[in-house]
């Protein structure tokens, strides 16, 4: 039951906002990092309509890219909830995983496996402004970019790459984060105008629900070579391939003890460089450029120091060189380039005719798969891995049409 004098819910089509509440001048922010504070927000959020979201990781600034905090936002007031402080899921499940209740994000598809990921919440109901924009025409899909095109406001970027695993919070920093989410439903009002204008609403549903499933798959755990991730390593020779790789592992070792992103506990470029080197003491180490005295001078630059040493005296015929390119067994075959081009040129036709990104509209990965499987009709490309029923009912007949020519 909704509490005496609260305000309306806004009504909905669908998931599309047809009038935000109306805009107070005055809006409250208030961080919560307590379970008092937690049910508080709960009580607030189930009396309201739909809830903007977002949320801010550690991956930048820490070795694991953890959830950090979560911003919920009403028309009047922000929530800028503190996971690392107290529980959460409990009191977000009632409004995120409600499928009646809008859930604004923009960019959503991070935020909503985090979400799931850290706090076993399955957001339902999901509305990405991002996906909107796009439908509703627009270039620049940025959040930035929305809010200053479409509503006049500018938004600080004085935090964006701010710790948020950092404790405490200051003022600024939690008033930069409700500034992600204040402003999304006044957004999401006036895109879901221009989606609706153009007959696109179940094109946007259908992309959200695809957002929200794809978060509910297991992610795929391949094996990763290290050095592959390197700038050059791939013209490097197998010595100094097999010695990049070692001095890679090391250097993750480090971060992960330190809680600490790899890049930040030494560079790529100047790991590279102490490995063209190859050091024979902790001095010479630390004289290579860029990389970091103290930790050059510290215990842990005699280990790396000693396998690149071990490396140097390696045959040749136990190195490990760059791994070579090879496409999964049970992946398409190529497709044939030719037929590539003339689907691009029939989406890139169809893209101008309805104003929309050519990769909005079809990615050239999934042209590519497409080419590669030749469906015979629109049950078939329906079924090819990435297509959606929206981009079919838009242009599968031009793409039939060039897969025959």
């Amino acid at each position: 039951m909704r509490s005496a004098g609260a305000s309306p819910r806004p009504r909905t089509r669908g998931h599309f906002i047809d009038h935000a509440q109306p805009r107070t001048l005055m809006h409250r922010v208030e961080l919560v990092d307590s379970p008092a504070g937690a049910e508080r927000m709960r009580r607030t959020l189930d009396s309201a309509g739909p809830v903007a979201v977002d949320c801010e990781a550690a991956g930048f600034h820490r070795y694991s890219d953890r959830l950090c905090l979560v911003q919920a936002s009403v028309p009047d007031r922000t929530f800028v909830l503190d996971p690392l402080a107290t529980p959460l899921a409990g009191c977000l499940r009632p409004s995120l995983e409600d499928p009646k209740r809008p859930v604004l994000m923009h960019g959503a598809s991070f935020d909503v496996h985090l979400l799931r990921r850290d706090l076993g919440v399955a957001v339902a109901g999901l509305v990405d402004t991002q996906v909107l924009a796009s439908f509703a025409g627009e270039t620049a899909v940025g959040l930035q970019a929305l809010l200053e095109s479409r509503l006049g406001v500018r938004v600080s970027k004085r935090f964006q790459r701010a710790d948020w695993a950092a404790r405490p919070l200051s003022r600024e920093m939690i008033d930069y984060a409700a500034g992600d989410t204040r402003h999304l439903h006044a957004l999401a009002e006036t895109l879901s105008k221009g989606v609706r204008r153009k007959g696109r609403e179940r094109w946007a549903r259908e992309e959200c629900r695809r957002i929200e499933r794809a978060a509910a798959q297991p992610a795929e755990k391949e094996a990763v070579d290290p050095v592959t991730r390197v700038k050059g390593a791939r013209k490097l020779d197998d010595r100094t391939v097999t010695a990049l790789r070692a001095a890679l592992r090391w250097r993750d070792g480090i971060a992960k003890s330190w809680d600490r992103a790899p890049f930040r506990v030494v560079g790529n470029e100047a790991l590279l460089a102490a490995v063209r080197v190859r050091p024979a003491s902790s001095a010479t180490l630390a004289a290579v450029p860029g990389f970091p005295r103290k930790l050059a001078r510290g215990p842990r630059a005699d280990a790396l120091v000693r396998t690149l040493q071990e490396i140097e005296e390696m045959p040749e015929k136990a190195l490990v060189p760059y791994p070579a390119t090879r496409r999964r067994a049970d992946g398409p075959a190529r497709p044939d380039e030719a037929v590539v081009d003339r689907l691009k040129d029939a989406r890139n036709r169809v893209a101008s005719a309805l104003d929309l990104e050519r990769g909005r509209l079809v990615a050239n990965s999934v042209l590519s798969a497409v080419a590669a499987t030749r469906p015979k009709d629109l049950a078939a490309l329906a079924a090819v891995p990435g297509v959606r029923q929206w981009q079919v009912e838009a242009l599968g007949k031009e793409l039939l049409a060039a897969l025959r020519e």
